[in-house]
């Protein structure tokens, strides 16, 4: 599998509560955070939700 990192590049306020949540499942709670995850089925779905709030590098 594959390594990503996922990193937070836009503020979650004023987003539904369903982002926020995504965010936080992600590991993320502050702009400019960081966090790695191996990239699979679940962890595809929850970026794609929240792509315009975050950038994704794959290592």
């Amino acid at each position: 599998m594959a390594k990503v990192k996922i990193t937070q590049v836009k503020s979650a306020i004023d987003r539904s509560q369903k982002q926020k949540k995504t965010l936080e499942a992600l590991g993320l709670r502050k702009i400019n955070a960081s966090v790695e995850h191996e990239l699979n089925d679940n962890i595809k779905g929850m970026i794609n939700k929240v792509s315009h709030l975050v950038e994704v590098v794959e290592q």
